[in-house]
């Protein structure tokens, strides 16, 4: 299955975090091409005042895991960056890993839904999301994530 996911960090060495966790994505990926956005610097999106700009970036890979087990291997790299298990909503993070969608699987699970409720929302994953793959349409999307990218600057 092909899986994106995306990236993020605004605490510490936000490249050094990135990096590496683009190194254990890479592990994780079995075949096929990888696809890996530019690093983009976002401001923070409904975070705590004074929370540090973000760096960004989407990833899709192939994996033969199933999206409950991608989403627990993804939470133990953000642990491993030293990220809090008992977070705050929307706190700073050494890293945040988004899965963002499972080919064109729609799952509605209590930890995880796919695609990601908010990616059309986000500009720190459309700019990333749409670099690798401007033609995605994902379920219950009329449109690709180019269109949704071009939509966001007029809000």
């Amino acid at each position: 299955m092909r899986a994106g996911i995306a990236l993020g960090s605004n605490l510490g060495n936000r490249h050094a975090f990135l990096s590496k966790a683009l190194v254990d994505l890479k592990n994780i990926h079995e075949d096929g091409e990888f696809l890996t956005s530019t690093f983009v610097e976002t401001p923070p999106q409904d975070c705590p005042p004074g929370s540090p700009d973000f760096l960004n970036a989407v990833v899709e890979l192939k994996t033969s895991l199933t999206p409950l087990e991608l989403l627990d291997k993804l939470r133990s790299l953000e642990l491993g960056s030293g990220r809090e298990s008992d977070h705050g909503f929307h706190t700073p993070r050494t890293l945040d890993l988004d899965l963002l969608y499972c080919d064109g699987l729609l799952l509605d699970h209590p930890d995880l839904q796919l695609p990601h409720p908010r990616i059309r929302e986000r500009y720190f994953v459309l700019k990333p999301l749409a670099e690798i793959r401007p033609d995605l349409i994902l379920p219950g999307w009329p449109k690709s994530c180019k269109y949704y990218l071009s939509q966001i600057h007029k809000i």
